[in-house]
C-alpha cells in the first residue's frame, strides 16, 4: 500500500528586504502612496491652482482647468484645508497672491478733476533735494528697459526720488485683470502715503486679443478692434489715466513701438489711437509719447538697427523684434524726461544751491 500524499503547502514568499533590513514595497503600494501625495497637494494648493488657471490664455484648455479647479477650491476651503496656505503667504507678506481680482476700479466721478482748458498750460511745479518728485515707472514687460534708463538718467538729479524699481510685469495688461489687477493696483498705489508725483505707464504689449475679463455683468464684446472691443479697452485706459490724474499726479505713458511682425504693428496703432486720443483729453495731466518712428527705419518700417549720432547703426531691438534693447531704453528715457521737464522745474535748484 502506497503512502498517502501529504497535501502540498504553499510556501508564504519571504518578505523582501532592503540593505539595512528595510522592507521592499511593491510597485503598486507606491503608486497608491503618491497618488495620495499628489491628491493631498493639490487640496493644499487648490487656490493657487485655481488662480494659475484663471491666468491661462482663452481656449478649452482654460475653461477646463476652471471647472477642475474650482470645486478643488470650494473644497478646500469648506475643510479649511487652505489654511496653511493662507497662513504662509500672509508671512510673506503676499496674502493677495490666490485672490482673483477683476474688478475694473473705476474712480467716482467725483473724484476726477475737470478738464484743463486747452489754451491754459499748467504752471510747472519747482522740485528740490528738500521737497524732491517722487517718480513712479509701471507697466507691463515692454517698460522694463527704459524704465531702467530712465532710473539711470535722473540718478544724479535729487530733486527726483526715483527709489522705487520698475514695477514691471511680465504677461500683463489692462484686458487680463485676472493675471494681475493693475486698476486695483494703480488705485492703491495712488492712495498710499508714498503716492508719487509723476508715473511713467507702458501698457498693451499684451492687449493686442479678443479676450478680456472683468466685463461688466451681462456684457460682451466683439473681436479685437470692433466698436464694442474699442469702448471697453476705451474704458481702461481711461481709468488707469484717471486713478494717476485725480489727485494731481502727472503721467507720461509711452506708446507701443512697431514691430517686426506687420499684424502685429497695426494691432498695436489701434492701442496706441485710443490711448493718444483719451490723453489728449487730459491736457496738462497725460502725456503720450510717440515712440513709432523712433524705431523705424529710412523706409517707415521696422528696423533693427538705428543710427546714433555719428552714424554708427546701434542695435535698438531684441531679437524677438518687440522688446528694446538698451540703447533703445536710453532714447525712450531721454523723451520722458524731456516731457517731465516740460511739466516739472526740476532743475533750477542746482542754480540756488550754487551748482
Amino acid at each position: 500500500m502506497e503512502p498517502t500524499a501529504r497535501p502540498h503547502r504553499r510556501r508564504r514568499p519571504e518578505e523582501r528586504t532592503a540593505e539595512g533590513g528595510r522592507r521592499l514595497h511593491s510597485a503598486g503600494s507606491a503608486f497608491v502612496v503618491a497618488l495620495v501625495a499628489l491628491v493631498l497637494g493639490a487640496v493644499l494648493n487648490a487656490p493657487g491652482i485655481h488662480k494659475s488657471a484663471a491666468g491661462q490664455p482663452q481656449g478649452w484648455k482654460r475653461d477646463l482647468a476652471l471647472r477642475l479647479s474650482g470645486p478643488l477650491a470650494n473644497v478646500s476651503h469648506a475643510l479649511l484645508l487652505d489654511e496653511p496656505r493662507r497662513g504662509l503667504k500672509a508671512a510673506l507678506g503676499r496674502s493677495g497672491d490666490d485672490v482673483i481680482d477683476t474688478a475694473v476700479a473705476v474712480p467716482p466721478t467725483s473724484d476726477v478733476k475737470p478738464q484743463t482748458p486747452v489754451s491754459v498750460p499748467p504752471r510747472r511745479t519747482r522740485f528740490s533735494p528738500s521737497h524732491p518728485l517722487r517718480l513712479w515707472t509701471v507697466g507691463d514687460s515692454l517698460v522694463i528697459v527704459p524704465g531702467e534708463s530712465l532710473l539711470r538718467a535722473v540718478a544724479g538729479n535729487r530733486a527726483i526720488d526715483a527709489s522705487s524699481k520698475v514695477d514691471g510685469r511680465i504677461a500683463t495688461g489692462l484686458e487680463r485683470p485676472d493675471v494681475f489687477n493693475w486698476f486695483t493696483d494703480v488705485r492703491n498705489k495712488m492712495r498710499s502715503k508714498d503716492r508719487p508725483g509723476a508715473v511713467v505707464a507702458m501698457f498693451g504689449g499684451n492687449d493686442d486679443h479678443d479676450f478680456m475679463t472683468g466685463l461688466p455683468p451681462g456684457e460682451e464684446i466683439g473681436p479685437f478692434g470692433s466698436p464694442s472691443w474699442t469702448a471697453e479697452y476705451r474704458r481702461r485706459v481711461r481709468t488707469i489715466m484717471d486713478l494717476v490724474t485725480r489727485n494731481g499726479a502727472y503721467l507720461v505713458w509711452i506708446g507701443l513701438p512697431i514691430s517686426d511682425d506687420a499684424g502685429q504693428t497695426a494691432r498695436f496703432d489701434t492701442i496706441n489711437s485710443i490711448v493718444q486720443k483719451e490723453a489728449a483729453r487730459r491736457p496738462g495731466r497725460v502725456s503720450y509719447l510717440d515712440t513709432y518712428f523712433y524705431f523705424a527705419g529710412d523706409d517707415g518700417g521696422y528696423a533693427e538697427y538705428i543710427p546714433d549720432s555719428a552714424g554708427r547703426l546701434v542695435k535698438m531691438r531684441a531679437d524677438d523684434g518687440v522688446h528694446f534693447e538698451r540703447p533703445a531704453g536710453d532714447l525712450i528715457a531721454q523723451g520722458v524726461l524731456h516731457r517731465l521737464g516740460q511739466r516739472f522745474d526740476l532743475t533750477s535748484w542746482r542754480l540756488s544751491a550754487g551748482r
